[in-house]
């Protein structure tokens, strides 16, 4: 039998500027007393995590901060930011303010001070041993400070794991935000690379959840069964088709203007409404690539992010494999690729359709998209090289959580030949 039932969840709501001054408020209302604010160096040194700890401290709750989370968190990161928090806990509530990082780094805090164990019981198979929660997580306010990542309304959290050279991550239902408060005024002091990284990773979200395999095609599930992941839905394409139209009028004006609030808070609406639907649909290729090519990164540095060791950020590694992963997915349902270049160029996606092949229609609006905001032109620009290819597929494999809600099968010789054409897009 096939599958009849989806499943459709996502955290409360709180948008708009001035939006993060109320946590205090909210929390309080939830019989908070004792809060553990959890935010990174960079986020911490724009100011907004110490406003909003005073803000809560005027509503009479106790704050304590935490601002070591790691830009791209790694299990050393995560279990460092754990033991800080079962020191100084007990806590009644978590708040996180920062990029997918710092909420991420949230997520892993609020699940081990409320259950037992280590990162690995709990991180995805095969790397881990997947364990599903046993005990209620803490109310979980996620405050993002970047347009991209959707961590404040998914189930996810995601680290490199430095021994094994791998970039996995945890999933249940359990970390899902209690509430995302998502006030665009905080996105203004994102630097030009970050706002193109974590821009892709909207877009990449909206178009991998708006191309995910159909609900109805899976295999039915029992109850017991049953994941955040579920495949496209007529839910979850409300808020992909509604991210990628907003993407397409405010994405190339917010990396290129910073100072453009019109721009800002569009992106942080597709941002939050593209999380909204993966969180739900979920992701495939792109994403299942991205993370062999942050957990093996060599030497590359972008401007924006820290400069004192090599990294890729979460949505550049995402996007650098998106054109030619659209166009191996393309036979699995044509209209849908073609649409969705219609929602994100439309002119562009005109002009493509006439001139070529329609598999190339979505690839080469998305190429065009990542030159105009400055993404690296390929994983060659990054340090990656044909030699690299089998070890970036072993990578990819790992993530079968991910390949399953891909819209076709997707063996080892189509992960390389999708790595091997993203080299070089232009």
């Amino acid at each position: 039998m096939t599958e009849t039932i989806f499943t459709y969840a996502a955290p409360a709501l709180k948008f708009g500027s001035g939006a993060s001054s109320e946590i205090g408020h909210d929390l309080a209302a939830l019989g908070a007393r004792r809060v553990l604010l959890v935010t990174d160096p960079g986020v911490a040194a724009t100011g907004h995590p110490a406003r909003i700890a005073e803000e809560m401290g005027a509503r009479g709750l106790e704050v304590t901060s935490y601002d070591e989370a790691r830009v791209e968190p790694t299990d050393t990161s995560m279990r460092a930011a754990v033991d800080f928090a079962r020191d100084a806990g007990p806590f009644d509530a978590v708040v996180a303010v920062g990029g997918g990082s710092a909420i991420d780094t949230a997520k892993a805090v609020n699940l081990l001070v409320t259950n037992p164990g280590d990162l690995m019981d709990y991180i995805n198979a095969p790397v881990g041993k997947a364990q599903a929660p046993t005990q209620p997580l803490l109310p979980l306010v996620a405050v993002p400070t970047t347009t991209g990542t959707g961590s404040e309304s998914t189930t996810v959290c995601v680290l490199d794991v430095l021994s094994l050279h791998v970039k996995t991550g945890i999933s249940h239902p359990r970390l899902r935000p209690t509430m995302a408060v998502v006030d665009p005024a905080l996105t203004v002091t994102q630097p030009a690379m970050v706002t193109a990284a974590a821009g892709m990773d909207i877009l990449c979200h909206a178009l991998e959840s708006w191309t995910a395999r159909w609900f109805a095609t899976m295999d039915a599930k029992q109850p017991e069964q049953r994941v955040p992941y579920c495949g496209a839905n007529p839910v979850a394409d409300v808020w992909a088709e509604k991210s990628m139209t907003l993407l397409a009028g405010s994405f190339r004006r917010a990396v290129r203007d910073g100072d453009d609030l019109e721009a800002r808070e569009q992106m942080s609406l597709a941002a939050t409404f593209a999380g909204m639907g993966f969180g739900n649909a979920g992701v495939h290729v792109p994403h299942a690539n991205a993370y062999p090519i942050a957990g093996r990164v060599r030497d590359y540095r972008p401007e924006g992010y820290p400069p004192d060791e090599a990294i890729v950020p979460h949505g550049m590694a995402v996007s650098l494999t998106a054109p030619e992963a659209f166009r191996f997915t393309f036979d699995a349902d044509p209209e849908r690729h073609l649409a969705a270049a219609r929602f994100l160029d439309p002119a562009r996606a005109e002009t493509l359709t006439s001139e070529g092949e329609a598999s190339d229609v979505l690839p080469g609006v998305l190429a065009a998209l990542m030159r105009d905001i400055g993404i690296p032109n390929g994983l060659g620009e990054i340090g990656y090289a044909e030699g690299d290819v089998d070890a970036l597929v072993e990578g990819s494999l790992h993530q079968q959580r991910l390949l399953a809600t891909a819209p076709k099968p997707v063996t080892p010789d189509d992960l390389a030949s999708v790595f091997q054409g993203s080299m070089q897009h232009w």
